[in-house]
């Protein structure tokens, strides 16, 4: 995997982040800097670490599979980007809560970045500098926190589900380049 597509699979991952982020701003329109610092944190942090377990995972069983690790990159990557598609129709009841609740950020944090972890699953069958990768991924998905925070405070949520289509159709993407490049 090279840089640019380390890059847009960071930038496919981060949208959920996105959508949550823009729920923490609308919930609380009143959020500090530093408060929206310390969010954005935690979920750039597990959005970092889990991808780190799925490439070991990844890792120790690409002797394995190495024959057709790329149709179980596409097949994941395609499984994400239309759940995350599917999941942008659903309609959900807007709940008061507070972000600022280090269980609730915890909470939020966990649940967008599962995805990462299947990433990271895949990103094991790969050479990949998984360092830089990481940091690229940790730094796209705190960026893009702050920014749904601010978003959300100001503009409100018209937009949150129109972002977790663009990063289904993203992650769509680069499992079919996956699956192209190595075809």
């Amino acid at each position: 995997m090279n840089l640019v597509t380390i890059f847009f699979l960071s930038i496919g991952l981060s949208f959920d982040t996105f959508a949550v982020s823009v729920t923490c701003g609308l919930a609380q329109k009143n959020i500090l800097f530093w408060q929206a610092v310390r969010v954005a944190f935690f979920l750039a942090l597990f959005q970092t670490l889990m991808p780190v377990a799925g490439w070991f995972i990844g890792s120790s069983i690409k002797g394995y599979i190495l024959k057709f690790d790329y149709w179980i990159a596409f097949i994941l990557l395609t499984f994400l980007g239309i759940k995350m598609i599917i999941e942008s129709f659903k309609k959900e009841k807007f709940k008061s809560f507070n972000p600022l609740d280090i269980k609730i950020i915890l909470g939020l944090s966990l649940a967008t970045s599962i995805d990462a972890l299947i990433v990271g699953f895949s990103i094991g069958f790969f050479t990949v500098n998984i360092l830089f990768s990481l940091f690229i991924l940790g730094s796209v998905t705190f960026i893009v926190g702050m920014l749904g925070m601010l978003f959300g405070k100001k503009v409100g949520s018209r937009f949150g589900k129109k972002m977790e289509i663009i990063g289904g159709l993203i992650l769509l993407f680069i499992g079919l380049k996956i699956l192209l490049d190595n075809l």
